[in-house]
């Protein structure tokens, strides 16, 4: 039963995982470069939510839409302003680049809302009990059927929409998919909305899950880009495999070493995939 509690939660740990690196993958699909700026986006959503549901008492769902909105947007600005300028150069400079936005936001993060840490909801939250001993609380449930619905909407929107299905086209051959009509610039406008937005969520998850501080999500960057590799980076399907692997190992590894190297096991992980199969689980930058 303990070995299930720590499925349990690395199930939970892992959908916050797979959410981040589906977003990591998106763009790195569409525009070839890591975004390390992507977890400090995380921790924009995850204080998002925190002024709307804790400081302005409106209900958590709207304070949820509310981050995905702003994030999403904060996201596509980012772009316009910075990337764009960039995106001809070479990849090195906008690996750069996003790890200068990143110190930004965090900087920001830390002189708007302070250093200290925050929780959406004080007190002690009752578990839910099942058969066995086996048990989980609400707001982990929020997180679970959260995702899920996320997954699903992302799905629908890649295979049914002639927007996902441009996404695609161009994150299998860019080239090639401006050449037959297909407007890029549109394309990479809404990989930045998508990837904002699941960036917010799974920024938000976090800080239901645990707390929320200004390095929250630089601290979960590295289990979020080795899930994203260890799926096949650029591969949305495969984002999802990789965190729901890494966050499982994660929670299991506490019975054999300290908690504190949680990290050290999605390390591990991901050098092991790039030395055995480096294009990841589903080969690569395939959609």
């Amino acid at each position: 039963m303990e070995i299930l509690q720590l499925v349990l939660y690395g199930t939970i740990l892992g959908s916050i995982l797979a959410l981040g690196a589906v977003g990591v993958s998106l763009t790195f699909g569409i525009l070839r470069f890591a975004n390390f700026s992507h977890g400090d986006l995380m921790t924009i959503g995850a204080y998002v939510v925190f002024v709307v549901f804790t400081v302005m008492k409106l209900p958590l769902w709207l304070a949820i839409i509310v981050s995905l909105a702003v994030t999403a947007a904060l996201t596509a600005i980012i772009d316009k302003l910075i990337y764009r300028n960039f995106r001809n150069s070479d990849p090195v400079i906008l690996l750069i680049s996003s790890f200068g936005m990143a110190l930004i936001l965090r900087s920001l993060i830390q002189l708007i809302w302070g250093p200290s840490t925050q929780v959406y909801e004080k007190g002690i939250q009752l578990a839910i009990k099942f058969g066995g001993g086996l048990r989980i609380k609400p707001d982990q449930i929020i997180i679970l059927v959260g995702t899920v619905l996320l997954i699903i909407a992302l799905h629908l929107f890649l295979r049914k929409t002639k927007m996902g299905k441009a996404m695609r086209a161009v994150a299998d051959n860019a080239e090639l998919a401006r050449l037959t009509g297909i407007n890029t610039e549109k394309v990479i406008l809404c990989t930045w909305l998508m990837g904002g937005a699941l960036a917010a969520a799974a920024g938000i998850f976090l800080g239901l899950d645990t707390r929320v501080f200004p390095e929250m999500g630089w601290n979960i960057l590295l289990p979020v880009f080795a899930a994203a590799i260890l799926g096949g980076i650029g591969n949305p399907y495969g984002a999802i495999a990789g965190g729901l692997v890494i966050g499982i190992s994660q929670e299991l590894s506490t019975q054999f070493i300290d908690p504190s190297y949680k990290p050290a096991v999605a390390f591990a992980i991901m050098v092991v995939i790039l030395i055995v199969r480096p294009t990841g689980i589903f080969a690569g930058r395939s959609s």
